[in-house]
């Protein structure tokens, strides 16, 4: 995998797949960063690093990384009490990558996608992510909805963000202990097997004349209100 982008490949250099890291290409300025070691860094032209990562938002660098590490569902479950991502086949690599910088900034211990029909851990969405993959675990497992019940049966609570009217204020439950946030494909949301695996479907505020939020934004703001739970450990009353 060919990354590229400042913040991915200084990422990268100190994340999970530093080992990974073969060539570094550079342009002279790019090139002066001072957490890139000269030994390691080629120098090319903007027009040579744009041919091999094939695109031009790469900032002045690219490098060969390797294969992106993920890790199993089984691994994110056995961590105590985590806070994890699902994700419902959101598709566009901005957004994955997007959410995975919010949950890693957030404390999240890991993230999960399907292995179909979702956006995967690509180039774009490491460049949209600022490097947060390289720190982030992700997982890729077959069906969303039965990583739920698994997710339940480890003593994990999944809310579901949904705006149908079985849905509840964002700011009701209680997020302490293990919690699985779940969020739905741009545009369609929570399928109803989707919907139907979680414990219980929350919803943000709209008060404006826009229908909907984002996918990334519904994200950060459900990711920081959890965020603040655990941290207060405020009880809610059911």
């Amino acid at each position: 995998m060919i990354i590229y982008g400042r913040n991915p490949i200084k990422e990268a250099l100190v994340g999970r797949r530093a080992h990974a890291i073969s060539e570094v290409w550079a342009t002279e300025n790019a090139a002066r960063e001072p957490w890139l070691k000269p030994s390691r860094v080629r120098i090319a032209s903007a027009e040579e690093i744009e041919r091999r990562c094939g695109s031009d938002g790469h900032q002045g660098m690219c490098a060969e990384a390797g294969g992106y590490p993920y890790v199993s569902a089984e691994e994110l479950l056995g961590k105590p009490a985590p806070l994890l991502v699902a994700l419902d086949q959101v598709q566009d690599p901005q957004n994955l990558g997007s959410i995975c910088r919010t949950a890693e900034c957030a404390g999240a211990n890991g993230l999960v996608i399907p292995e179909r029909r979702s956006a995967q851990i690509t180039p774009a969405a490491c460049k949209a992510s600022a490097g947060a993959v390289e720190h982030l675990p992700v997982a890729v497992v077959r069906n969303i909805a039965d990583f739920l019940t698994d997710a339940r049966k480890a003593d994990c609570w999944c809310y579901g963000a949904d705006m149908s009217a079985t849905a509840v204020s964002y700011d009701a439950p209680d997020y302490s202990g293990g919690v699985v946030l779940v969020l739905g494909s741009e545009g369609r949301g929570l399928r109803p097997r989707v919907a139907s695996c979680c414990d219980q479907l929350i919803a943000l505020p709209l008060r404006g004349r826009i229908s909907s939020l984002s996918v990334s934004t519904a994200a950060a703001a459900l990711l920081y209100r959890i965020l603040q739970d655990r941290d207060t450990g405020v009880d809610k009353v059911s």
